[in-house]
Parts: structure tokens; C-alpha cells; sequence
């Protein structure tokens, strides 16, 4: 399919469609004119790195992700390991701001330190 009509199934601007494939996220192979064509499952690539996005993830970890699950015999296996990835990295973030925020609760109502 042209990038146009992928544009439109997906919801994405063409920029934001050769940004993604600059970035190595989706590929494309080029008619004997020069337009770039999309497979099909590009659609459905697109779904995964949207849903990637919301979940958190950045577009350098969903490219970095996307060969082991191309390769891999087992994908969703590959997901579930990046997923358990992602819970932890949460996880330490809220403990870092729990950690932050008891901090901010004990200066709560000291005496500043620029007043004399």
C-alpha cells in the first residue's frame, strides 16, 4: 500500500511515517516510480508501537525491541520479558519518589535555611 492510504488507516501523518521508517520501525520497498509501498502488517506494526508509546516505552527501546520479536519463534515471550522490564523500571521509579516525597514531608515546616 502507498503511504497515503497507510496515513490514513493508521492515523498518522506521511512525516510521521518516514520519520518511522528513518528510524528503522517499519520498512518499506519502492515501486519502479519511486513511491514507497508498505506491507499490510505494517498496520499492525504501527498498533504495537503505538500501544509501546502509551505503555511508556520510547521509540529508541521499541526499535531496539523490534528485531527479537521478528526473530523470534515465540514473540509474545519477547514482549512479556519487556513488559516485566518496564513493571520494574516503574517500580523504582516510585520508590524513588516516595523516597523524594517523605523527604519533602519531613523539610515540611523546618525553619529555612537563608532565613537568619
Amino acid at each position: 500500500m502507498h503511504i497515503g492510504t497507510l496515513a490514513e488507516m493508521t492515523g498518522l501523518s506521511r512525516d510521521t511515517l518516514r520519520f518511522y521508517e528513518q528510524r528503522g520501525l517499519i520498512r518499506s520497498s519502492r515501486s519502479a516510480n519511486g513511491y514507497r509501498l508498505y506491507a499490510v502488517e505494517t498496520v499492525h506494526l504501527l498498533g504495537y508501537i503505538r500501544i509501546a508509546q502509551r505503555l511508556g516505552f520510547t521509540l529508541g527501546q521499541i526499535g531496539e525491541s523490534l528485531p527479537a520479536l521478528w526473530d523470534s519463534a515465540m514473540p509474545q515471550l519477547e514482549v512479556n520479558a519487556l513488559l516485566a522490564e518496564k513493571v520494574a523500571a516503574i517500580d523504582r521509579k516510585i520508590d524513588e519518589l516516595s523516597g523524594l516525597k517523605k523527604e519533602l514531608l519531613e523539610m515540611m515546616g523546618q525553619v529555612c535555611p537563608n532565613q537568619s
